[in-house]
């Protein structure tokens, strides 16, 4: 008997950052990490430019990461590839919601916390498309400066913001992630 297919609902925030900006979406659990990567950049609006992490652990201990074998990541605690971890597998011992770190751009540092709010059980058969379902305010643009930049740019401290930038400019509907 195969298993029934299982639709995690996320909610990812960037850090440091007010007001918030975030995203809510749907991805299926025999998604691998790589896939959820692809799938964040699109969602938060990010080019994928840069190396990216995940990292998990218990309590603000967050020594274990998941990544790419190509990226260059210091490691301190247990490393597992993001092509062959699926969320299920990741999941499988977790209770639901569960939080990690996505860490994307090291050099500029952007941290997203990813919650894993929701698993639902489908019918057998059923396909799984990730959906954006919803969020707030754009995505800052790649190479701003990391958090601190940004902010100081939106307070007017740093003059590098593009006049067609709308920091609260933000349409779920025009993002398709599948």
């Amino acid at each position: 008997m195969s298993k029934s297919p299982t639709k995690y609902t996320l909610k990812v925030f960037l850090y440091e950052i007010s007001p918030q900006i975030w995203r809510r979406f749907t991805i299926s659990g025999s998604a691998t990490f790589a896939e959820l990567h692809d799938t964040l950049q699109i969602a938060m609006g990010w080019e994928d430019k840069q190396p990216h992490e995940f990292r998990h652990g218990k309590g603000k201990n967050l020594t274990n990461v998941i990544a790419s074998v190509a990226e260059d990541v210091v490691v301190e605690g247990k490393f597992t590839d993001e092509k062959k971890l699926t969320i299920d597998k990741f999941l499988s011992h977790k209770k639901v919601p569960t939080r990690i770190l996505y860490r994307y751009d090291f050099l500029e540092d952007w941290v997203h916390e990813l919650v894993f709010e929701k698993k639902q059980e489908l019918e057998e058969g059923a396909t799984v498309a990730s959906e954006l379902l919803e969020g707030e305010r754009a995505c800052p643009p790649e190479d701003c400066g990391g958090t601190w930049g940004y902010m100081s740019a939106l307070e007017g401290d740093v003059d590098w913001m593009d006049d067609n930038f709308n920091p609260e400019l933000f349409d779920p509907t025009a993002v398709v992630l599948s």
